[in-house]
């Protein structure tokens, strides 16, 4: 017997719901790529990307995943046998260090947990070693959605100025813009990166890269450089430049739409939605825990993002079997456990396009499957999120 009738709800963190009206956008026929329209809607979209990033720098869309940005930003900046530090604090950081190193850079990995933030002062010790400036680049990620953190980006900002280190200081946004707080320029970023399908509401398919002024000026004699993701090709004068060949027509419709209504919301709006109802998760998850079978993964609540919960599940039945009650009797698709967290997590998404009912509605869902499936847990978790809801959201 199920109860999984009507239209399957994604709790993964990414792809992540799109709005119908994100649908609807790219419910057209292809469009002239060479003037008109389309090219208004380019011009656009860089300008409101950079704005999103909070940079007066410029802004690159590719067609690509979140791993093509990582590939973008890396070689336009380095060259072949340049040293970066990679900072550990889940699976995405590191992944992205293990591209650099297929590319030819020499990567060291800045020990972290996958419980916690990165230490500010570690990062500032490790630079202040680096007496010779052989670290060309830091990397690290806003949130990692594998692990659940969210790192203090500011603060790595300022460890590296406080390092007095001319390292490159590069964030992988991809969890995290258009969900919390991101000001690329105020936290002394040079790149920043992200992608369509999480907080922006949009299609897997799109990438994107700012870059501020010191990146522009490692960009002109970096040799990793190659014809698809070069930032000075796409600068070029034809429209088709700036995408290397034929653009994602129907991608850039449905960006544009995405943008508007971030736009019409507004990032202060945005920002305290994402924080109440990833608190609401995060008061359910603490109460479910209470009878230890069911454990936070990131130790300090201060370190937990806005955007996606990683829960332990420990025990038989565990992780795999909540997940699979959820899709296949209640018809609501929870995060897999990756990395060092296979078969031992799942991962609750509340980010972009996300609401009460949408949350509430996934917690119920896994509460019923906590009861289903006889995994020890406390009671009256949906009932603490929609307290806490009921207590913050004014009437």
């Amino acid at each position: 017997m199920v109860v999984r009738a009507g239209r399957e709800f994604l709790a993964i963190p990414g792809p992540t719901t799109m709005p119908d009206e994100v649908l609807r956008a790219m419910h057209r026929p292809a469009v002239d790529i060479y003037a008109g329209e389309l090219i208004a809607i380019s011009d656009s979209l860089h300008a409101d990307l950079s704005r999103l990033f909070r940079t007066s720098g410029r802004s690159y869309i590719y067609i690509s995943n979140g791993h093509g940005a990582w590939e973008a930003a890396l070689t336009n900046v380095l060259s072949r046998g340049d040293k970066i530090l990679v900072l550990e604090s889940g699976r995405f950081a590191v992944g992205w260090g293990q591209a650099a190193a297929q590319l030819g850079l020499e990567t060291e990995v800045l020990p972290g947990s996958w419980t916690g933030a990165v230490r500010p002062a570690d990062v500032e010790a490790r630079l202040r070693q680096d007496k010779a400036g052989t670290i060309k680049a830091v990397l690290a990620v806003q949130v990692d959605t594998a692990s659940g953190v969210a790192n203090d980006v500011a603060a790595i900002g300022r460890a590296i100025r406080a390092a007095g280190h001319d390292a490159l200081f590069m964030v992988d946004a991809v969890a995290s813009l258009g969900c919390v707080p991101f000001t690329m320029d105020d936290w002394s970023i040079d790149v920043a990166l992200s992608a369509s399908q999480k907080g922006l509401m949009t299609p897997p398919g799109l990438a994107f890269v700012a870059a501020g002024p010191r990146a522009r000026a490692a960009h002109q004699k970096a040799d990793l450089r190659t014809p698809y993701w070069d930032w000075t090709a796409r600068e070029g004068a034809e429209h088709y430049q700036k995408y290397a060949g034929t653009p994602p027509i129907h991608l850039l419709y449905a960006l544009r739409q995405a943008l508007d209504m971030i736009q019409a919301e507004g990032l202060d709006a945005i920002f305290r939605r994402h924080s109440l109802l990833a608190e609401a998760v995060r008061r359910a998850v603490g109460r479910w825990s209470q009878a230890g079978a069911l454990s936070f993964n990131i130790a300090d609540p201060a370190e937990r993002s806005d955007t996606v919960t990683t829960v332990r599940v420990d025990g038989s039945p565990g992780a795999a079997e909540l997940k699979d009650f959820c899709r296949d009797k209640c018809g609501v698709v929870l995060g897999s456990g990756i990395g060092a967290l296979a078969g031992a997590a799942v991962r609750i998404a509340h980010m972009g396009h996300v609401n009460a009912p949408m949350v509430l509605g996934t917690l119920g869902v896994i509460e019923v499957g906590l009861m289903a499936l006889r995994i020890p847990h406390g009671e009256g978790g949906v009932l603490a999120a929609t307290q806490w809801l009921g207590e913050t959201v004014a009437a």
